[in-house]
């Protein structure tokens, strides 16, 4: 394996046209809306995925670049949700920043506010077997008074809860938002802050939780520990789950890695790629915003 690895772990936005939500500010008007203004909303939240896949692997490359041989986790579904609820309160040349570094530059902001709606809404699901939450929260200074158009745009497009919060005592006001966050990730995430600049009197959080259960699932008894190469010479022992049956699996000849797809319950699949040993760098430089419609042709069960 190469020793400069990264690891990176997406949340692909997948959205199927399969069911409508709500398209406007308020809940009571979703039925009058007509088709066309419901299938308008559609596209914005398509256009915006794509969008979105574009920006997080442009980051992903530049995070390879600035760190050689660390892992990388990111969530570029978490960062654009978070600045682009920041334009509804954003002007001038801040707004212009924002617009640029995440492509929203060609979109109304009608839309790409109603298209994030659409797909915070359409992701947070919870059944027997799956549970999806994303969720932004401001915690904001109580000296502090924002616009409450602002605050009710923000609410209603991104969910978004507001939480009054002392910015004077940084110690308190870290261990209530690290508190919140592991409370909204059942203890998945206990140290999201490490820190408060003083000064400070507004902070947004996004998170994500997810728990879902393999369409096939893996058998306990056969999870054992097997050698993991952090490079060429050097492993550690970690527990493996092992599983035979029939997967979508494919070969890209163009990147030379191999695409295997697990799917949980209802509509979420995880993709996993491995590049040949020595081809992880080409890649990540070949990972591009159409790369999931081509690897779909590529794929068979086996």
């Amino acid at each position: 394996m190469n020793p400069t690895l990264g690891l990176a772990i997406f949340l692909a936005v997948l959205l199927t046209v399969k069911g409508f939500l709500k398209t406007s500010f308020s809940p009571t008007n979703y039925e009058a809306l007509s088709q066309a203004q419901r299938q308008k909303e559609i596209m914005a939240a398509k256009k915006l995925t794509k969008q979105n896949m574009d920006f997080g692997f442009r980051l992903l490359k530049k995070l390879v670049s600035n760190n050689p041989g660390r892992n990388i986790l990111l969530s570029p579904l978490s960062i654009s949700t978070a600045f682009s609820m920041l334009c509804l309160g954003a002007q001038d040349s801040t707004l212009d920043e924002i617009k640029k570094g995440f492509n929203f530059r060609n979109m109304p902001e009608k839309d790409l506010h109603e298209g994030f709606h659409y797909i915070i809404r359409k992701l947070n699901q919870e059944t027997q077997d799956l549970k999806v939450s994303i969720g932004n929260t401001l915690f904001i200074d109580q000296k502090l008074q924002p616009q409450s158009k602002f605050l009710e745009d923000a609410e209603n497009f991104y969910s978004a809860e507001t939480i009054p919060t002392n910015f004077q005592n940084l110690e308190n006001t870290q261990k209530q938002i690290n508190d919140f966050i592991s409370h909204k990730t059942h203890g998945k995430i206990n140290n999201l802050i490490e820190n408060i600049d003083p000064g400070t009197v507004m902070l947004l959080t996004n998170y994500i939780f997810f728990r879902g259960k393999w369409r096939h699932e893996f058998d306990p008894n056969l999870t054992k520990e097997e050698d993991f190469f952090l490079k060429k010479n050097s492993s550690v022992k970690v527990p493996m789950m092992f599983h035979s049956g029939m997967y979508q699996v494919g070969y890209d000849d163009k990147l030379s890695c191999t695409i295997l797809k697990i799917p949980y319950w209802k509509n979420i699949t995880a993709i996993f790629i491995l590049p040949d040993e020595g081809k992880l760098k080409d890649l990540e430089e070949g990972l591009q915003v159409d790369i999931l419609s081509r690897w779909k042709t590529l794929l068979s069960r086996r």
